[in-house]
């Protein structure tokens, strides 16, 4: 299925029209404001009593080129330095830090040990000496940098970058078959009192976080991996399944310990706020070179996602996700949510608008432009519900030339505070610095188009970078072995 690639969109007023041609209802400013002439995007927020100087955020990313013991090399080190030449004031984990050795989505992910701190210092000295080197002496005072903590649920790879070695909340009905789970196998499903375990690693690893000189810690809880799995676990019996207050239990008990262990420390939560049934591709498309649209797997009747209704899995309903957060305000110990949704493991589409799938993907059912939208209305909604909490948006990169466009009337307009960048940094990394200094940033190269090669390369074992654009990576042999996988791909599809 053929949508218009926003490349082709010349002009601000064609974009525009052509979102209302979707059906869409979003506001594009005319005209990018920089700093001096008053820009949304370069207004300070208070966080947690810290003085965030602008609007723009570096979502965490994880780029398959640890170590196989964790520790950063010279490519993580090289994002990093991007991180903080990019002018975003809100470094939103940089990186997803495992806190447990088995916990980790690949044998590269890095780790939070004893042994890795240095390197992990090192991250955050090389991030705050270049966002000294690029904007001045003491312009990291008001830069906001945090650390993701995750543990990968079902989707650990800690020793084989092929080889699942799943821990699970629940047996899923249609996740346990599409990846090779047992259903009968109940040694993967962690315990309680594993549960109990994992927390206690959860805090020291947010110990070390603070000790090293992080702001905050950002306790995952989206796409899939464990903290977002429990929101889901209606089947789970015990304390931290069934019913509202089960399902949150993880969550709500992780942030309680990791606050009253580490008083000082903020605390931000990423949050998956709505889900959908997993996705499978449809025929395939030669054109392309993939898999045709996406096609819900079939479910059983009374399945439920969370942030769904009860009776439409498709069906958005922020209820229940809406209670969450406002649970956690009321705490005193969540300073700040990011909001995201869905998972790139089972419908992409929904997570991250791509016009170009993984390989292990499938073309949009949607143009990518409404996942994108989707996810604003959502978290607009969300703002409106609980306006008090500071919350960074999603699933802006897919706009490309008109992001900055449709950012600053967002921020502008109240529907979010901050706007959060993922792939875009990876090509084209001093976007939020071009944006506030008015330097055109519709003309630039750099712009991310959703080649996804930067996931197809970690699908397949190879270090996450983008080969298509950034000269960097466009040198390494791992870009030929993209190009020779993605051919393969095809031809054995044909």
């Amino acid at each position: 299925m053929a949508y218009r690639r926003v490349a082709a969109i010349k002009t601000v007023d064609d974009f525009r029209q052509y979102l209302s041609g979707l059906g869409l209802s979003q506001t594009v400013d005319d005209r990018v404001l920089s700093s001096a002439d008053g820009s949304p995007l370069a207004q300070p927020i208070d966080v947690g009593g810290f003085t965030v100087g602008n609007r723009w955020c570096i979502q965490p990313m994880e780029g398959w080129d640890g170590t196989t013991d964790g520790h950063p090399t010279e490519h993580t080190i090289r994002r990093w330095e991007h991180f903080g030449a990019s002018g975003a004031k809100l470094i939103w984990g940089g990186e997803a830090v495992a806190v447990v050795p088995e916990g980790r989505a690949n044998p590269n992910q890095l780790i939070s040990s004893p042994e890795t701190e240095a390197g992990l210092k090192k991250l955050l000295d090389t991030l705050m000496s270049t966002h000294e080197a690029s904007f001045g002496t003491d312009s990291t005072k008001d830069l906001l940098v945090g650390l993701q903590l995750t543990h990968s649920g079902r989707f650990c790879r800690p020793k084989d970058k092929k080889k699942l070695e799943p821990r699970i909340a629940y047996h899923h009905p249609v996740l346990d078959p599409k990846f090779g789970i047992d259903p009968k196998d109940d040694k993967v499903v962690l315990t309680d009192s594993e549960i109990e375990q994992l927390h206690d690693a959860y805090v020291v690893a947010a110990k070390r976080a603070q000790k090293l000189g992080f702001h905050f810690v950002d306790l995952k809880c989206c796409h899939g991996y464990l903290g977002h799995e429990f929101l889901s676990a209606y089947e789970r019996p015990g304390q931290f399944g069934g019913d509202f207050e089960g399902r949150t239990r993880y969550i709500r008990d992780l942030v309680a310990k990791v606050s009253d262990a580490c008083p000082g420390l903020m605390i931000g939560v990423r949050l998956s706020v709505f889900d959908q049934p997993p996705y499978r591709p449809s025929s395939f498309d030669k054109e392309s070179g993939t898999y045709g649209p996406g096609i819900p797997h079939e479910v059983p009747a009374g399945y439920r996602s969370f942030g769904a209704k009860a009776d439409d899995p498709f069906a958005m309903d922020l209820s229940e996700p809406i209670e969450l957060l406002n649970r956690l305000w009321k705490t005193g110990k969540v300073q700040m949510i990011n909001l995201t949704a869905a998972s790139p493991y089972y419908n992409p589409h929904l997570q991250r608008p791509a016009y170009f799938p993984p390989s292990d993907g499938y073309q949009p059912p949607e143009d990518p432009l409404v996942g994108c939208v989707r996810q604003i209305d959502a978290v607009a909604e969300v703002k409106k519900a609980v306006p008090h909490i500071p919350i960074v948006g999603s699933a802006y990169t897919y706009f490309q030339e008109y992001l900055p466009h449709v950012a600053q009337a967002n921020v502008r307009d109240g529907k979010v505070d901050f706007i959060g960048l993922g792939r875009m940094v990876l090509s084209y990394w001093n976007m939020p610095a071009d944006t506030l200094k008015d330097i055109d940033t519709r003309s630039q190269k750099m712009i991310c188009r959703t080649f996804s090669d930067c996931t197809t390369a970690p699908r397949n074992g190879i270090i996450s970078g983008c080969f298509p654009l950034d000269p960097y990576y466009k040198q390494m042999p791992e870009n030929q072995q993209v190009k020779d996988l993605k051919a393969q791909l095809k031809a054995a599809a044909t």
